[in-house]
């Protein structure tokens, strides 16, 4: 089992940067593909970027490329979102999760076998 806690979300101005942060216990992080997506109101949940476990290749969701990064550090079990140009439609509660197993591309979320609860992002115009 995993457990994941997210932080860092708030409520900041389009243009803002916030890095978000997701602290894993329970098993190092280092064997799972990880990842982060969001869920607005009255939408689906979506995949936002993932570090693939086998060669940590990223992926990103082209409404956040070049904006956003994901990292991960292996001595803090942690891992993170940094995002930057933060605009409105980025307003979302933020998840992480991880898989066990590897992805070619952004997942599903379905496919994915662990939660955190996640953190409100509001980016407000």
């Amino acid at each position: 089992q995993v457990q994941l806690v997210e932080s860092g979300g708030g409520l900041v101005q389009a243009g803002a940067t916030l890095r978000l942060s997701c602290a894993a216990s329970g098993r190092t992080l280092d064997y799972y593909t990880i990842g982060w997506f969001r869920q607005a109101p009255g939408k689906e949940r979506e995949a936002v970027s993932c570090i693939n476990s086998s060669d940590g290749t990223t992926y990103y969701a082209d409404s956040v490329k070049g904006r956003f990064t994901i990292s991960r550090d292996s001595t803090k079990n942690t891992m993170y979102l940094q995002m930057n140009s933060l605009k409105p439609d980025d307003t979302a509660v933020y998840y992480c999760a991880a898989l066990n197993g590897i992805v070619v591309g952004l997942p599903l979320p379905g496919s994915m076998d662990f939660w955190g609860k996640g953190t409100l992002v509001t980016v407000s115009s």
